[in-house]
């Protein structure tokens, strides 16, 4: 399995020694008295992500990017709650360890959680899946199946019972995600405004309430060799709401090389649709769960709305100089081919 970390950008660097007292301090179980070395997992487009090596254990811990983050985003205290119950439940969530809440040690808040291995699949495939076809199938299969999986946990076994507000989830999404747009946004685009319409004039029934990760996609989660899920990630917006907002966004970002979102990867992400097509993942979903996906079209089409609104955020932070990450570069057109797709999905009956 290739190496996925890397040395610390030098634009995300902080002080070690700080932090390695502070671990041996608040975990000593853990990191007991060997040297502490630190480096960072590259991939990803917001929160900073490090490793901590103690001997021959491995942590990891997470903060939000530098600069002024978006309203609610990045709460990485959200995602030490989640994370340090649900995986109780869930053993696909890594569990964590602790969270601190002083800025002063880390540069912002953050968690320490326990370490998985396998492959986040993102812009390649590992050299393991390259051509097999049948493996490549079940990891797709996976993917939907740890969602259903998901949705199915009872939040109140493990102590969330009270995360989130239920009611009126999809509109309360809606005028936040729009109000997050005006924002960040760096130009007009007519498109989002259309969208914004086209979602408040028509809400759906609302669904089922479950626990959603709120970000549910391919490069949020870790394989391993068999095309089995050891992990999901990026829990910093799981709540509880309607189901089908986690099945949207499934969708929104399943990988086609005609998605919209499929340029977010620089037109290198890898495919899944060759595999199981988009109905098929309705289907598979919903034989899962029992729920009905009559109106999977509007969770789509919101799905995409936000995702443009995200990827506005972080061009707005690219050139604002909050980010000298040069991948955000290439993100300035995307809201409005995302805007569009997400029109077209809306559109939809």
């Amino acid at each position: 399995m290739a190496h996925d970390t890397a040395p610390i950008r030098d634009d995300e660097r902080f002080d070690e020694r700080r932090v390695a007292s502070y671990l041996r301090t608040h975990l000593p179980e853990l990191v007991g008295v060997d040297p502490i070395v630190f480096d960072q997992f590259p991939g990803g487009a917001a929160n900073l992500t490090y490793r901590a090596v103690a001997g021959d254990r491995e942590l990891v811990l997470r903060r939000a990017p530098h600069g002024p983050v978006a309203e609610r985003g990045h709460d990485m205290e959200r995602e030490h709650h989640v994370l340090s119950r649900l995986w109780k439940a869930y053993p696909k969530a890594p569990r964590s360890y602790h969270f601190c809440s002083d800025p002063e040690v880390l540069g912002k808040p953050f968690f320490v959680m326990e370490r998985r291995r396998g492959w986040v699949i993102r812009n390649q495939w590992p050299q393991r899946y390259v051509d097999d076809d049948a493996l490549k199938t079940r990891l797709a299969g996976a993917l939907v199946d740890g969602l259903a999986e998901l949705h199915r946990v009872d939040t109140r076994d493990v102590g969330l019972g009270d995360l989130g507000r239920p009611d009126g989830f999809v509109e309360r999404q809606v005028a936040g995600w729009t109000r997050r747009w005006h924002a960040a946004k760096t130009r007009e685009v007519p498109a989002m405004d259309k969208a914004s319409t086209a979602l408040v004039s028509n809400p759906p029934r609302p669904g089922p309430t479950t626990i959603l990760h709120n970000d549910y996609k391919l490069d949020n989660t870790m394989a391993d060799a068999d095309g089995a899920l050891v992990a999901v990630f990026d829990w910093d917006m799981a709540t509880r709401g309607d189901a089908l907002v986690d099945l949207g966004t499934l969708l929104a970002y399943w990988p086609d090389p005609e998605a919209a979102t499929f340029q977010i990867f620089g037109e290198q992400g890898v495919m899944l649709a060759p595999y199981l097509a988009k109905s098929d993942v309705v289907d598979r979903y919903a034989a899962a769960t029992g729920h009905d996906v009559s109106d999977f079209s509007y969770y789509e089409g919101l799905a995409l709305f936000r995702i443009a609104v995200i990827v506005e955020q972080i061009y707005h932070r690219y050139i604002k100089g909050q980010t000298a990450d040069d991948r955000f570069a290439r993100f300035e057109p995307i809201a409005p081919i995302l805007a569009e797709a997400a029109c077209e999905r809306l559109a939809r009956p």
